[in-house]
């Protein structure tokens, strides 16, 4: 099965669908986009522009959802920002905190107000 997203006029994904590999005469991305394409313009009519997404991450660098950002230059899904403090790597697309989660063990919870990461105390 292959996954194509349905992007609106601000780039941003209203949907994801499946479309059977059958369609895609079983043809491995990128070669399997144009027919998914004309698939789903077929569904949902000629005006309506798609992207092809992968489950695993393994083109476009995340399997894209509802709300996502697609970055036609960098073909790239990006979910919104968890926080505002937060920083896009433009090696993975995706948010970071700007500072590193602690490597000790224990468990942190990010603090937007103090922009770092507070420990949860264990009971």
């Amino acid at each position: 099965m292959a996954h194509f997203a349905q992007i609106d006029e601000n780039n941003l994904v209203i949907q994801v669908i499946v479309v059977n590999n059958d369609v895609l005469n079983n043809e491995p991305f990128p070669k399997s986009e144009p027919a998914g394409i004309a698939f789903c313009k077929s569904l949902y009519g000629e005006d309506t522009r798609w992207a092809q997404t992968s489950y695993s991450g393994s083109f476009r660098y995340n399997y894209a959802g509802q709300g996502f950002a697609f970055d036609e230059i960098n073909q790239a899904f990006v979910s919104q920002s968890p926080y505002p403090s937060w920083i896009l790597n433009t090696e993975t697309y995706r948010w970071q905190a700007p500072v590193p989660y602690p490597n000790d063990g224990n468990r942190y919870y990010w603090d937007e107000q103090t922009t770092s990461w507070v420990h949860v105390e264990m009971q």
